[in-house]
């Protein structure tokens, strides 16, 4: 899971978010009428979908698991728990199907002081609740939070784990061919391993690898100095603030 950044939405949007979010208060809709508006307002999603997916990592990536494309707007807050955030802008992210409508669903577990247990990317950062482990591509739980986002999204089913282990050793070997290339001089072929890590799925494994890369051992965790040097390449921070975030621990 990624550390996203929330796009401001056009003006003219923005307004009609603010109109539906008003008629839904008026009439004090509860979960089953906010769910019929925001299925019947298909120009509202289609626009909401472009600017998710201008914030999504890769090619258009769930914002959950970093793997299947984004298909679905997932209202974090489930429209049952709150459904006058139906067209609140700051409660959409974007989904694949599987974590949407076989993991997430109407789930969203709260502590015993009624707080939200789940992590939401565009709103603070992942790694205050987990860390990634390259090796295995397992995620481990750093809060009691970060056990709940990995249980409701499924973060460690098989299939996820297995993508992320391939996509660091992935990585790291492409990573040591862009080095080479450039000590050839090479710029075009090194460009297009840019382009090929910035869009390919499982982000989150160079994202890690991007905060690692300053702590003690680094070379050990990620395989090598050469491959900690090459991290240090601004071109390769394609996330804002990327190489600016302190690791957890």
């Amino acid at each position: 899971m990624i550390r996203l950044h929330r796009l401001a939405l056009p003006p003219e949007l923005a307004e009609q978010l603010r109109g539906r979010t008003k008629r839904l208060r008026e009439k004090q809709a509860g979960g089953s009428a906010a769910r019929a508006d925001w299925k019947s307002a298909k120009n509202i999603r289609v626009q909401l979908t472009i600017r998710l997916t201008e914030m999504a990592t890769g090619i258009r990536r769930c914002m959950y698991c970093g793997d299947g494309l984004g298909t679905d707007i997932d209202h974090f807050e489930p429209l049952t728990e709150a459904p006058l955030r139906a067209f609140d802008w700051p409660n959409h992210l974007l989904a694949c199907s599987h974590c949407n409508s076989h993991q997430k669903r109407e789930l969203f577990p709260r502590d015993e002081d009624g707080a939200p247990l789940l992590v939401d990317p565009s709103a603070e950062d992942p790694y205050e609740h987990l860390e990634l482990v390259l090796s295995t591509g397992v995620y481990e739980a750093l809060t009691q939070r970060g056990d709940a986002t990995i249980e409701v999204f499924g973060l460690n089913r098989a299939d996820l784990v297995r993508g992320r282990a391939s996509a660091f050793v992935r990585t790291v070997s492409m990573l040591r061919d862009r080095s080479r290339l450039l000590h050839a001089r090479d710029g075009e072929e090194a460009a297009e391993i840019v382009a090929s890590l910035r869009d390919q799925p499982f982000a989150d494994v160079l994202y890690a690898m991007l905060r690692y890369r300053t702590l003690p051992g680094a070379h050990l965790v990620l395989r090598g100095r050469e491959v900690v040097d090459a991290l240090e390449d601004p071109a390769l921070h394609f996330w804002p603030l990327a190489s600016e975030f302190e690791p957890s621990r």
